[in-house]
C-alpha cells in the first residue's frame, strides 16, 4: 500500500499533499466570497404562433440578488436560430440588466420548437437555463 500510495501521489509527501490541500481550500474560500446570486423576471417564454423566417425577440431580466458584483460570464443558445446578448459590464447588487434573445425559425423549421439559452454567471450554481418555446407556421 505504502509503494501504490508514493506512485499516486507522484513521490509527494503527505505533508506536502496536506498543505496543497490548505492551498486549494484557502482558493475556494476565497472564490465563494466573490459569487453572488441572480435572479430572473421569468424562466420561460412562450412565443405562441409565429411564421418561418421572422425575427422574434424576448428580453430576460436578470437581476443581481446578492451582495458582489454579478458578473455573467456567457450565454450559450441551444440552437443556430437563437442568438442571446449578455450584460457586457458587471451588475451591481440591486441593481439589473437584460439578456436578449432573438429567436429566428429558419425556412421549413415548422412546428413545436423549444430552445434553452444558458446562463453563466460568478454565482452558485453556476448556471441558469432559460427555456422559451413557439409554434412555428410556414410563411
Amino acid at each position: 500500500k505504502d509503494v501504490e500510495s508514493a506512485i499516486a501521489a507522484n513521490g509527494t509527501s503527505e505533508a506536502e499533499l496536506k498543505e496543497a490541500l490548505k492551498e486549494i481550500e484557502q482558493e475556494e474560500a476565497e472564490l465563494r466570497k466573490s459569487l453572488t446570486t441572480m435572479s430572473f423576471d421569468k424562466l420561460n417564454y412562450n412565443f405562441g404562433k409565429l411564421q418561418e423566417d421572422t425575427e422574434n425577440k424576448v428580453s430576460y431580466t436578470v437581476t443581481n440578488s446578492g451582495n458582489n458584483p454579478l458578473i455573467i460570464e456567457k450565454v450559450d443558445v441551444s440552437c443556430g436560430c437563437t442568438t442571446a446578448k449578455k450584460p457586457e459590464k458587471p451588475i451591481a447588487p440591486g441593481k439589473s440588466d437584460v439578456i436578449e434573445v432573438v429567436f429566428h425559425p429558419k425556412p421549413g423549421q415548422l412546428g413545436e420548437q423549444k430552445k434553452t439559452v444558458t446562463v453563466t454567471a460568478n454565482t452558485d450554481p453556476k448556471l441558469v437555463v432559460l427555456n422559451f418555446e413557439a409554434f412555428v407556421e410556414k410563411k
